[in-house]
């Protein structure tokens, strides 16, 4: 099997409309599918021992870009490491909110599907690491106390 079919990017976005990670889920789920592998983080209620009430995502223009370069680099790493099987494609799901969310909704959410549970272990939590540390998204935190803060702004 050629590398460009041994990874489907099932969906790779921003969206501000709600994400959920069993939608993610349904979308890798295939019947050469050993192990799915999901990721859901959501708003919590603290910050650094402060109460949040809720959160706002902002992202840069050239996020949605960002994003989906930062997907196709991790493929194309894991392709010429030789870590598909052949026949057994690896389905990636990612999304991002933007916007305003509420405590408990999804921030951000990754499924990947592999025909074994090492792989989709690694590929997920890398996908998450790397969306995290490279996709240009503030989070604007919102404190019960009436104070604000910006997340990721100027580092």
């Amino acid at each position: 099997m050629d590398t460009e079919s041994a990874f489907e990017v099932v969906h790779a976005v921003l969206s501000a409309e709600p994400i959920s990670v069993d939608q993610a889920i349904a979308a890798v789920e295939s019947d050469t599918a050993g192990a799915v592998v999901s990721f859901s983080g959501v708003v919590r209620n603290h910050d650094g021992g402060k109460p949040v009430q809720r959160l706002s995502y902002s992202a840069h223009p050239t996020a949605h870009q960002v994003l989906a370069d930062v997907v196709a680099q991790l493929v194309a790493e894991h392709s010429a490491a030789g870590t598909d099987e052949p026949g057994q494609p690896v389905r990636i799901w990612a999304a991002h909110r933007t916007g305003p969310l509420e405590i408990g909704e999804p921030a951000l959410v990754c499924a990947v599907s592999a025909a074994h549970r090492g792989q989709a272990f690694a590929v997920c939590s890398e996908l998450v690491d790397r969306i995290k540390e490279q996709v240009p998204i503030w989070k604007e935190q919102f404190f019960t106390d009436g104070t604000v803060e910006w997340v990721g702004a100027g580092e």
